[in-house]
């Protein structure tokens, strides 16, 4: 019978939080990625076995998952890599996780919710920062105002985001952003609107971005409007302006390798001291057709020490047993307070 876990993409930064988190609550997964050096390397590090194997040859792939019980995907970008991985999972009848936060992975994984209901196999993706933290945000939104027909969500990090996350970045430089109306996702001008909000430490200026969110929230709470904004400062405001302008250029095969390769030449991620004194903020607004308006905040710890706490309880959770076949948004599987069981996390209530 399958049992436990397997990591994919371990030895990412992500991913090797993760396996380090997982390690310190008693749990052995089984490392997995292409690079079989970097997992033996990684393997001993943490007393761990592994299994070394790509993503293009569906037999290899559920060879190596046919007697695990889940699968935690985290080797992005995603848009490249989730379909091969849950393919194998619906053939294998392995549950799937993985901490994405692309609009067109979430989208892609609800359009196979009726395959995943036939094989008994639960579709969970989000379960890192993005989206755990927004989507239990938004479904406690909806709870507090269930005639909600607009939604609009905003956020603000701190600190340097990993490699995978910039990578995944510098892929949708020049592409439109998103937002959804009357349920449907429309594309619309990069930093197409702005808005001064207060996260919860003085008002601060964002914009809207493709976050997951007009994907997931939209599924967890029914609310067909939905817009996502990131606080981000002056400068960067003004770079995402001039990409509106030259996103052509930014699209480039040549502009785009020249991107990845000054990501790939800077740190993997912040460090330990940098993860330990950020912090991450939340706001959310349900509105209804009267009117009437619901606020919201959340405190949490710096995204990426979260990512790897929510993604080891959404685990936990799964290998415990607490599974609905098919496609599930965090909020959806675990309810809007899943988000409060992460340690630092404080929610409140705007009036």
């Amino acid at each position: 019978m399958a049992s436990g876990f397997l990591i994919y993409g371990s030895y990412g930064y992500a991913g090797e939080l993760i396996a380090r988190e997982a390690l310190s609550r008693g749990l052995r997964p089984i490392l997995a990625g292409r690079d079989r050096f970097s997992l033996y390397s990684q393997g001993a590090k943490l007393n761990l076995p592994y299994r070394a194997f790509g993503l293009g040859d569906p037999a290899v792939v559920d060879a190596a998952l046919v007697d695990v019980a889940a699968v935690l995907h985290c080797a992005g970008p995603f848009a490249h890599t989730y379909r091969a991985m849950v393919e194998s999972c619906l053939r294998t009848g392995t549950h799937y996780l993985d901490v994405t936060g692309e609009v067109a992975v979430f989208e892609g994984l609800h359009a196979l919710d009726g395959a995943a209901r036939s094989a008994g196999v639960m579709l969970l993706p989000g379960v890192g920062f993005s989206v755990v933290a927004s989507d239990c945000l938004a479904a406690h939104l909806k709870r507090r105002l269930p005639s909600a027909a607009r939604l609009t969500l905003a956020l603000r990090t701190g600190g340097h985001v990993s490699r995978g996350t910039a990578i995944t970045v510098v892929e949708k430089l020049g592409a439109p952003a998103l937002v959804r109306r009357d349920g449907v996702v429309v594309p619309v001008p990069t930093g197409w609107k702005s808005r001064t909000i207060d996260l919860g430490r003085g008002p601060v200026e964002a914009v809207t971005v493709p976050l997951g969110d007009v994907a997931t929230a939209y599924y967890s709470t029914g609310i067909p409007n939905v817009e996502v904004y990131v606080a981000l400062p002056a400068l960067v405001r003004w770079a995402m302006g001039l990409a509106r302008r030259l996103g052509w250029l930014l699209g480039t095969s040549i502009a785009q390798g020249l991107l990845k390769a000054w990501v790939e030449s800077g740190p993997r991620g912040p460090d330990q001291e940098e993860r330990a004194s950020g912090e991450s903020l939340l706001w959310g607004e349900a509105e209804d057709a009267t009117g009437r308006r619901a606020v919201s905040r959340l405190r949490c710890p710096e995204s990426h020490d979260f990512t790897a706490a929510s993604a080891v309880s959404a685990m936990e959770k799964v290998l415990a047993g607490e599974v609905s076949p098919g496609f599930q948004t965090p909020s959806q599987a675990f309810g809007s307070d899943f988000v409060l069981t992460i340690p630092g996390v404080v929610r409140e209530d705007v009036t």
